[in-house]
């Protein structure tokens, strides 16, 4: 019998992008929810994963750090294989390329404004936050762009190009970023966020049992 998969993260942090691809896969996995930031709250969690960085997926001899790769890895383990584009579809290249946009590009600023702008505010470096928040509002023009006419990403339906690029999008309306947010992503984001996937992976991580 397979083990199940065990994913150790932080509510609402960008595991969220993992706990989201698995209940849409409906791929069951045991989820362990770590308090923020785990490496100072939780020290032996180290043990787990030395980087003391969340997501973390075990499963056997499998360890992945990376939300995005989590997120792809859990979609292709479900029964219906929607959430993922498959290397003969026309958008199999847009899909690679949006997935991995997510973080290298667009999620990448965020985490620095909200070291300077949130936990790291009282130094006095809010000139620096709000830079980085102009930095990630140009860096939306290619989401934006890519859903003038379209409803999602890629081949004409909802898939974990959607889960990786929607997350910085949720990310930034909780941490004050949504001023330079286009209406169109807005409108976008609420059609993520009205899924049933979405709405059980966020019930599941605020009800989730303690990691350690």
């Amino acid at each position: 019998m397979a083990e199940r998969p065990v994913l150790y993260t932080c509510a609402g942090s960008r595991g969220l992008r993992a706990t989201w691809a698995a209940e849409e896969a409906g791929v069951d996995v045991e989820l362990k929810l770590l308090p923020f930031p785990p490496r100072f709250t939780v020290p032996e969690y180290l043990e787990t994963n030395p980087l003391g960085t969340v997501p973390m997926l075990v499963e056997g001899e499998v360890q992945m750090t990376e939300s995005c790769a989590i997120a792809h890895y859990l979609a292709t383990k479900g029964a219906d294989q929607s959430l993922v584009v498959a290397p003969g579809e026309p958008d199999y290249p847009a899909y690679l390329d949006f997935t991995y946009h997510a973080d290298a590009t667009i999620t990448f600023p965020q985490t620095v404004y909200m070291r300077f702008a949130l936990f790291e505010k009282d130094k006095g470096w809010s000139e620096a936050g709000e830079a980085y928040a102009k930095w990630f509002w140009k860096r939306l023009v290619k989401l934006e762009q890519r859903l003038e006419t379209r409803e999602f990403l890629c081949a004409d339906r909802f898939t974990v190009a959607d889960i990786c690029c929607g997350y910085a999008l949720i990310l930034a309306g909780r941490v004050g970023l949504d001023e330079g947010l286009p209406q169109s992503l807005r409108d976008y984001r609420d059609r993520l966020t009205a899924r049933e996937g979405y709405r059980r992976a966020v019930a599941r991580e605020a009800a989730g049992p303690a990691a350690i």
